[in-house]
């Protein structure tokens, strides 16, 4: 017969065990409340670190009041009950039992600038969380009348996070994240996706001068396999010079092995011979879709990274920033495709070293 919970019981399994880090906050309050002039060895750490709002309440209240004179201290409590009164201002649920159990639960004082660490750790990993599944929801925000910018925005923020993070946390060379990136998911928007670039690919065929203006376009912008081996057809075909309509591209398909079986020519045909619009209309959307892709990818990699407690710090920042390379690069062909940078920019030329001291003019190179 099946189990039938007695109200009465006892549902241990209902209440959620406290994570490592609620002990490490445990031992370094007990030791500043035991011993508060100890809070000068303390650095990193703010109220908000804490993972609980008694904590922060109670950390809050230490850092804030007087400190008490070491001999009285030792003598009575008032101290502790002015901490007391004023963190319940922030957590009326705190009581003096509990903080006489933080002071026993910690096991040396002397050790709490180690805690601290610990804990500045712990929050280092909430708030790239934190900042990550932002992106995520931000990606996914159909709301936005500029999309990318307010995403690139959003990644612009993570990535101070993870700065911020990096300062006090100085990577490490080789250290990467024990913890495998998820897959890509699909676009919420998939169906429509196949079928611009489906426009994209039999508008290029029938207007192949306008490939070259599309540059910033590389084939892992798209989402099928099969497109993206006939935009890299169509380039390399517009590249070379050669003819190109929907048999060349054909052609091209089955000398790169993209045609599996026969079945797959009259689609791909039929998709070649129906353009539409302007090639760099259905480009722009597709490297627009590819971004918002990226970043979605990059912030769930991030996540799965802050997700998984046994990376430290120094594991994500440096898995942080190599996602973050990708949001990166292709932010770099929007601005190109967008026009909201020059395609090409001439770089200033390096400043000359220097040399001898000479008493004529330079002569300028003549080309």
């Amino acid at each position: 017969m099946p189990h039938i919970p007695n109200p009465d019981e006892d549902d241990l399994d209902a209440v959620p065990l406290p994570q490592p880090v609620f002990h490490v906050e445990q031992a370094l309050l007990g030791a500043l409340l035991l011993d508060p002039h100890r809070l000068d060895d303390v650095s990193g750490i703010a109220a908000d670190s804490f993972s609980t709002a008694a904590h922060s309440a109670l950390y809050a209240a230490i850092s804030t009041l007087p400190r008490p004179d070491p001999a009285e201290h030792a003598k009575n409590t008032k101290w502790l009950d002015r901490v007391l009164a004023t963190s319940r201002e922030q957590a009326r649920g705190l009581t003096a039992t509990y903080l006489h159990t933080l002071v026993q639960v910690c096991p040396w004082p002397r050790h709490a600038p180690a805690y601290a660490r610990m804990v500045e750790a712990e929050h280092a990993r909430r708030r790239l969380l934190t900042a990550a599944e932002r992106l995520v929801h931000t990606v996914h925000d159909a709301s936005l009348p500029h999309p990318v910018q307010t995403v690139l925005a959003e990644a612009d923020a993570l990535a101070a996070v993870v700065d911020d993070v990096a300062n006090r946390f100085p990577p490490r060379s080789g250290v990467l994240p024990r913890t495998p990136a998820p897959p890509h998911a699909l676009a919420p928007d998939h169906t429509e996706a196949v079928e611009e670039e489906q426009l994209l690919l039999a508008t290029a065929t029938a207007r192949p001068d306008d490939i070259d203006a599309v540059r910033w376009l590389v084939p892992d912008d798209l989402t099928l396999p099969l497109h993206a081996g006939l935009w890299q057809c169509l380039t390399t075909l517009a590249r070379r010079g050669e003819p190109v309509d929907p048999v060349t591209v054909l052609w091209e398909a089955q000398q790169r092995g993209l045609l599996d079986n026969g079945s797959e020519l009259g689609t791909v045909l039929r998709l070649l011979a129906e353009p539409a619009g302007s090639v760099g209309h259905w480009a722009e959307r597709a490297l627009q879709r590819s971004l918002l892709a990226t970043a979605e990818h990059t912030a769930r990699r991030i996540e799965a990274y802050a997700g998984d407690p046994a990376n430290t710090p120094f594991h994500l920042v440096v898995g942080a920033r190599r996602a973050l390379a990708d949001i990166a690069a292709i932010r770099t062909r929007w601005q190109h495709a967008s026009g909201a940078t020059p395609p090409q920019q001439r770089r200033a030329a390096p400043a000359p070293r220097a040399g001898p001291p000479t008493t004529t003019r330079p002569t300028r190179a003549t080309r």
